[in-house]
């Protein structure tokens, strides 16, 4: 994952805490506008970028972050630097489902009262009827469909600790449709639908400050993943590229990412992903051929990894699996005859 050339980073203090991997400090970006760092302990990424929205009556606090003790701990000091505090927060915002977004959610809102939004299209992944056994037996038989060896399956399939750690994220008060503005007296927020790393992902337009707060739709680095889930929509990638091309119309606006640093260029940065995204196409492409691959695995293992194919263990193995798979959905659209088992995504 390389250091793109076509942004100028703004957050030169975040810059400089992630290339020496320590937290970067509580900011103040605009007037009334705050970015806090929340610890994701053992984690790669380190830390989420929370963001705190305030006006005269209100202040929105976007992605509290990973739940753990440390986080919390952290996101409380950091609305304290604030003069907010954690009993002045009157909404909660998290741009997509994932842990390390909304895993402090709820211990927010028990702390707090304020509400709890997502994206109208977001889903939080568990099981909607059949019970567990036969949702889990499911994934069992994905995981086999894609050809991954009955030696690996246990250690990425969807379990019951998956489920229960699922189970105790926030559900939602508050759901946003694309378009919608969350105003009051100082404070103007536009929710952006994004799908692609989640179904529902969304983005927030700050007008008052222009600010285009990212989640993980835009990093300045490193490319989000995007995972083709059983159940999930039929061909997320090309939800990705297209949500991407949305992006343009706000290069003026410096962009506040859920993770590393914050920048401004965001046409040349969405230039770089549409092109990773093309060049890992075909990547998969000049795989299935040379080497005629019958399943996702096959696929992947051949694939070019930053850490190598062996590092992948675990969950980081599961989603190089998911994106693999999506990029068959995505050349399978394209008209690709490609006779690859895939998820039965839901149409759309």
């Amino acid at each position: 994952m390389r250091l793109d050339q076509s942004i100028t980073i703004t957050g030169r203090v975040q810059k400089d805490a992630w290339a020496n991997k320590v937290l970067p400090p509580v900011e103040e970006v605009r007037a009334g506008f705050w970015s806090i760092p929340v610890p994701f302990p053992r984690h790669p990424m380190r830390y989420t970028l929370s963001y705190l929205a305030t006006g005269p009556r209100d202040a929105i606090l976007v992605d509290p972050g990973w739940s753990s003790e440390e986080g919390w701990q952290h996101l409380l000091e950091g609305l304290k630097r604030t003069g907010v505090g954690i009993r002045g927060v009157t909404g909660i915002v998290v741009t997509h489902r994932h842990g390390d977004h909304l895993g402090l959610a709820e211990r927010a809102r028990q702390a707090s009262g304020a509400w709890v939004g997502l994206g109208r299209n977001e889903t939080l992944g568990l099981p909607e009827s059949g019970g567990d056994d036969a949702w889990i037996g499911a994934d069992r038989a994905l995981l086999h469909s894609w050809g991954v060896p009955a030696s690996r399956v246990g250690e990425i399939v969807y379990g019951e600790q998956w489920l229960s750690a699922e189970r105790v994220l926030a559900r939602p008060d508050v759901r946003f449709a694309d378009g919608e503005h969350l105003q009051g007296e100082g404070m103007d927020l536009e929710m952006v639908a994004t799908p692609g790393h989640t179904e529902g992902h969304i983005c927030l337009i700050d007008h008052v400050h222009g600010l285009l707060l990212s989640g993980d739709h835009v990093l300045p680095r490193i490319t989000p993943n995007v995972s083709l889930q059983r159940g999930g929509p039929e061909n997320p990638l090309r939800d990705y590229c297209r949500s991407l091309e949305r992006m343009r119309c706000h290069e003026d606006m410096e962009v506040c990412p859920a993770h590393e640093y914050r920048f401004q260029g965001i046409g040349g940065r969405v230039d770089e992903l549409l092109s990773d995204a093309r060049s890992r196409s075909d990547e998969v492409l000049e795989i299935i051929d040379a080497r005629d691959a019958q399943s996702v695995w096959d696929i992947a293992r051949n694939l070019t990894w930053s850490r190598g194919w062996d590092s992948l263990v675990g969950p980081p193995l599961r989603l190089a699996l998911a994106e693999t798979a999506s990029h068959v959905a995505l050349l399978r659209s394209q008209g690709a005859e490609l006779d690859i088992p895939l998820a039965e995504g839901r149409q759309k």
